[in-house]
C-alpha cells in the first residue's frame, strides 16, 4: 500500500505541471495583425474616392476685371438704390389779361359744357371770325375772351341749347414780327411779358450795324395803328411789329 500512495502523492503535480505546459503553448504571443482604416473599407464598398478638380477662374485683366472682383469680394453686401418717381408737371394755361383785345392769328380754346360736338380750338381768320357748328361764324377781332363767351352763349341759346355754358381761353396768341438789323428777321409766337428786348433775343440778336439804343415798335389794335420810337425794356403785345433801325457810324 505503501508504493501506491506515493505514486499518487507524485501523480498530482505531475498533472499539473503537463497542464501548465499546455496552456504555455497557447497562450503564445501571436504575429501583428493587419487593422484595415475605415477609408479602405469605403473603397472596397463603394470604389476610390472621388475628388472634385480644382476651380481655376481665368481674368482678363484691366479696370474691368477689377471691378468685378470687387463687386464679387466675400461679405460685401450692396443695399438697392432708391426709385424715386417725378411727377409729371401739370399743363399750365396760357395767362392772358382780361382785357385784351382778340384778332386774327390768335387761337382760342372754347368750352362748351356738357357739348363735346361743340368744345374744341378755333383759329381766328384774317376776316376776325370763329366759325363753330350750329351757330357758323362768330365775330371775334377787338372782343375780350368773355365779351365773345356772352356772344356765343346768346348764339347757342337761339334754339339751340336751352340753358348753355361757354368758356373762352387763349391756346396760343397771335404772332410777333421783328425786322431791320437782326440776325434772323421775321415772325415768331408771342410770349406773354415780352419785352423788345427779349424780341431781339429771339430773332438771333443785333447784326453788327444795328442801332442798339431803341428801336420802332408799331402797335394795331381796335382804334388803328400807332408807331413810336421806345427804349429796349418797352413792353411788347401780340400782332406787334418791332423795326430795329441801322446805326450811321
Amino acid at each position: 500500500m505503501a508504493p501506491v500512495r506515493v505514486a499518487r502523492a507524485f501523480r498530482l503535480p505531475v498533472i499539473a505541471a503537463i497542464a501548465a505546459l499546455a496552456l504555455s503553448g497557447c497562450m503564445r504571443p501571436s504575429g501583428p495583425v493587419a487593422v484595415q482604416s475605415q477609408a479602405d473599407l469605403d473603397s472596397i464598398a463603394y470604389g476610390p474616392p472621388y475628388h472634385s478638380a480644382p476651380v481655376v477662374v481665368a481674368s482678363s485683366g484691366g479696370a474691368i476685371s477689377a471691378l468685378r472682383s470687387s463687386f464679387a469680394g466675400p461679405g460685401r453686401a450692396y443695399a438697392p438704390a432708391p426709385v424715386v418717381y417725378a411727377a409729371a408737371p401739370m399743363p399750365v394755361p396760357v395767362a392772358y389779361d382780361t382785357a385784351y383785345h382778340l384778332d386774327a392769328g390768335d387761337r382760342l380754346r372754347v368750352v362748351v359744357y356738357g357739348q363735346e360736338g361743340l368744345t374744341n380750338t378755333y383759329a381766328i381768320a384774317a376776316g376776325g371770325s370763329i366759325t363753330m357748328p350750329l351757330i357758323g361764324a362768330v365775330p371775334a377781332r377787338g372782343k375780350t375772351p368773355a365779351r365773345l363767351a356772352a356772344d356765343i352763349t346768346a348764339k347757342l341759346r337761339n334754339g339751340f341749347i336751352r340753358e348753355p355754358s361757354v368758356a373762352v381761353e387763349i391756346e396760343a396768341y397771335r404772332p410777333f414780327f421783328i425786322l431791320g438789323e437782326v440776325a434772323a428777321p421775321g415772325q415768331y409766337p408771342y410770349v406773354p411779358n415780352m419785352s423788345v428786348e427779349s424780341a431781339v433775343a429771339i430773332a438771333g440778336g443785333f447784326s453788327p450795324r444795328a442801332r442798339r439804343d431803341r428801336v420802332t415798335l408799331t402797335h394795331t389794335d381796335a382804334s388803328g395803328s400807332m408807331r413810336s420810337v421806345v427804349p429796349l425794356g418797352t413792353s411788347i403785345s401780340p400782332g406787334d411789329t418791332v423795326l430795329v433801325g441801322e446805326r450811321w457810324f
